[in-house]
């Protein structure tokens, strides 16, 4: 351990440190207020302004932050945001969480990540820690971060430190938080590794070091990967029970009484979020450069990118029963969000549901207690008052199965169910058609 890398462990140690988090969204912002809660100083990096004067009146713009933790650190000088960049030259430590989506090939898009590596490494100085948390494929942080870095002229490992640590954010998850949920750390040396697991291990119960960035980075999409492999596979499960005339829910819920050797997933609508449908696709792509080919992670993605068609054939079916077609039907949607009690959008299987059933004709709607309104492809739509709208109603989908929703009471007023998260177990009814 060198002089520098003790005396940055020092200031970390101390308090003394300053962090710069670039990035305010849903990693960036609850990262900024746990390091500020370790008695860190805290600078928020953001090209929105909205954010940035937010946060700096005290105003949580993530939902899993409350605004009073946000404004008693602003009071007491902890925590401030800014759209400045010229800041990063006073922070100790640069944390990385900017969006990584896929581009209109499905090829990953890192846009985001090289301008903020630039803005980093244009104030890089020694003594200083980057350390990238946006989810990308093996190797983004020593072939892309790294080079960039390198060009001030430092070194790595000892006079400036690069490490990768997954972002394992859970929107809406009321038990596991930044703070208690185990962080992995990878650094690019031993010596990053080190001053980055100092710097975590304030803020975060469980710190977990690995050899390796590429090794930290594979951690992240083989989280993913394996959801995303298991509810393909509970997808297709829905799709054969239906075929046998099986309920697939009794089928999981019989299985998950083995206490080994089993773990449930549950069918839906389709996947959504900014992780599951998008980080296995991070590793398809990489390994297509090695000549290789995913083959799990392709029908995976196959079998799930097919299950909001297949709710509106489930739609169909049922209207078709009760002698009407989808062209003219009034359909209410419950629930766009991507999953329960969230007001997150991303991906979400409910806004292709309502592309389709748009595109046949129906006259669709939607009430979601999270999200007042919508714009997709031309449709702009408001949230329907919930009863009303069920009333009004010739079919009801459920699609995000919201805490808030009376479904005794939706059932009741309902002229038909369609219900693809078995939000109305333990209702029986003829009106009701589950997944």
């Amino acid at each position: 351990m060198n002089e520098i890398t003790a005396s940055l462990e020092s200031k970390i140690k101390d308090g003394t440190a300053v962090v710069g988090t670039v990035g305010l969204g849903y990693v960036g912002l609850p990262l900024s207020v746990e390091f500020a809660k370790a008695g860190l100083q805290v600078v928020g990096f953001d090209l929105s302004s909205d954010k940035v004067t937010g946060v700096n009146r005290g105003v949580s713009h993530i939902a899993d932050v409350p605004s009073e933790s946000v404004a008693a650190l602003v009071r007491s000088g902890k925590l401030r945001a800014t759209t400045d960049f010229d800041a990063l030259g006073e922070c100790d430590v640069a944390v990385i969480c900017v969006p990584t989506p896929l581009g209109k090939t499905k090829d990953p898009d890192l846009s985001m990540v090289v301008d903020a590596t630039k803005r980093v490494a244009n104030r890089l100085h020694a003594e200083q820690l980057v350390v990238l948390e946006s989810t990308t494929y093996p190797g983004t942080t020593e072939e892309l971060l790294l080079p960039m870095l390198n060009e001030r002229g430092l070194a790595v490992g000892r006079d400036y430190y690069l490490a990768f640590s997954p972002e394992r954010v859970d929107p809406g998850n009321q038990r596991f938080n930044t703070r208690n949920t185990p962080k992995i750390i990878g650094g690019i040396t031993p010596n990053c590794t080190r001053v980055a697991l100092s710097l975590y291990r304030r803020a975060v119960e469980q710190v977990i070091p690995v050899s390796s960035t590429s090794t930290a980075e594979m951690v992240k999409l083989l989280e993913n990967t394996f959801r995303s492999v298991n509810i393909g596979l509970v997808n297709e499960m829905a799709l054969m029970c239906e075929r046998l005339g099986v309920d697939v829910w009794e089928v999981i819920d019989a299985a998950a009484t083995k206490p080994f050797g089993f773990m449930p997933f549950y069918p839906g609508p389709g996947l959504g979020g900014h992780c599951i449908p998008i980080d296995p696709l991070y590793l398809s792509w990489k390994l297509k450069t090695l000549n290789y080919r995913a083959r799990f992670i392709e029908l995976a993605g196959e079998i799930n990118s097919a299950m909001p068609e297949y709710v509106c054939r489930r739609v169909t079916d049922v209207l078709n029963e009760r002698r009407r077609s989808v062209k003219g039907s009034r359909i209410l949607i419950l629930g766009v969000t991507y999953k329960r009690d969230i007001d997150d959008v991303r991906e979400s299987p409910a806004l292709d549901i309502l592309r389709i059933l748009d595109q046949r004709g129906a006259e669709v709607s939607y009430n979601d207690p999270h999200i007042s309104e919508l714009k997709l492809d031309g449709l702009s739509l408001v949230s329907v008052d919930l009863l009303p709208g069920v009333q009004k109603a010739d079919i009801v989908v459920i699609v995000s199965d919201h805490s808030a929703y009376p479904y005794r009471r939706i059932v009741e007023e309902a002229s038909a169910i369609v219900d693809t998260r078995n939000a109305t177990r333990g209702l029986n009814s003829h009106k009701i058609t589950r997944l």
